[in-house]
């Protein structure tokens, strides 16, 4: 909807990666200089944390992009919670290898050849773990194991490991000892500051076209840094409600108060669930309908939770009626006038 009335070739914002966006801060560079470093290494783990929202699965997208162009047979894992067993089987999965009802043994005989053949080739294997903070010790474990594959010297298969913080203590816990020796590299990707959060903003909006309709005023790129924390997901979030909110309003520069009005509605979105309705202070509750009253307070508050979101639906609603009776208007009057 928006972008016919700013004029954009697309919607810039949109919250699934797309390497076409890819924005390269310093912080997103030296990650990108780490993953590139590991390939041209050939062997080992190559680790990068970051909080949720920080750009690791863009990195990722990216950089497959440029291993279209390379000798390397690259596959994605996106992990849950995987034990050892499952986590081979995925890996097998992810290169397009049988895995269903075959024991250890034989999907570890599988990747072998898989790897063996295609170093014959020429090719590199690499395998990149996304969300790797959810896989146990004995699965990382199990990725170590698969490291030691070889074809005269040659080491057949490497990993990237991302994910988030908590990783990094993962690695840090007994028995991890041997997986640590072969992380050759790791980096921590960090938000972007208050400077780098209007370039990114900036950068998105360039490549679809944007020609500075609308503006954004100073206290508006403050306010959004304040509101994301600098998280690329967040500012992706608040400036694609940004859009729609002066669409909808005929807005063509964006100020703070724009700003405030967008994130309390993505906070009601995304908090609501958190609410609950105050009850009375120092009400005593007779131990015999404790359970009821649990009960109770959670249909309330599943009740205000439903309120919530049906006042903010039908808040976006009238400003989308506003807005097409608008458009409606100027027809109009521009068919008149002919």
């Amino acid at each position: 909807m928006y972008e016919a009335f700013y004029k954009l070739k697309t919607r810039p914002f949109q919250l699934s990666p797309d390497p076409r966006f890819f924005y390269g801060s310093p912080g997103h560079k030296r990650a990108m200089s780490y993953l590139r470093y590991g390939l041209n290494q050939g062997e080992g783990f190559i680790v990068i944390t970051g909080d949720i929202g920080t750009g690791k699965t863009m990195l990722v997208r990216t950089l497959f992009g440029d291993l279209a162009r390379e000798n390397v047979v690259a596959a994605q894992l996106v992990t849950t919670q995987l034990e050892a067993e499952d986590t081979l089987r995925m890996v097998a999965a992810s290169f397009g290898l049988a895995h269903d009802n075959l024991d250890k043994a034989t999907v570890l005989k599988n990747l072998e050849t898989f790897m063996t053949a295609r170093a014959r080739e020429g090719k590199r294997v690499l395998l990149l773990v996304d969300e790797a903070q959810n896989l146990p010790p004995r699965s990382l474990e199990e990725l170590r194991m698969l490291s030691n594959f070889q074809l005269g010297g040659r080491v057949l298969f490497q990993s990237f490991l991302l994910g988030q913080m908590e990783f990094r203590s993962t690695l840090q816990k007994p028995g991890m000892e041997q997986l640590r020796q072969r992380v050759i590299a790791a980096y921590h990707l960090d938000s972007l500051d208050a400077e780098q959060t209007r370039a990114y903003i900036e950068h998105r909006l360039k490549i679809v076209g944007w020609d500075h309709d609308p503006a954004f005023t100073e206290d508006a790129y403050t306010a959004i840094y304040q509101f994301s924390g600098g998280i690329p997901r967040r500012i992706n979030s608040v400036c694609d409600r940004l859009l729609l909110f002066g669409c909808l309003e005929d807005v063509h520069q964006i100020e703070a108060r724009h700003v405030t009005t967008v994130s309390k509605e993505l906070q009601q979105e995304t908090g609501a669930r958190d609410a609950a309705p105050a009850g009375h202070a120092g009400a005593q509750v007779p131990a015999s309908s404790s359970a009821d009253v649990l009960a109770s307070r959670d249909v309330m508050s599943r009740l205000a939770v439903l309120e919530q979101r049906l006042a903010v639906m039908e808040e976006k609603l009238e400003r989308q009626n506003a807005w097409i009776r608008r458009e409606l208007r100027a027809r109009v009057q521009t068919e008149h006038a002919e």
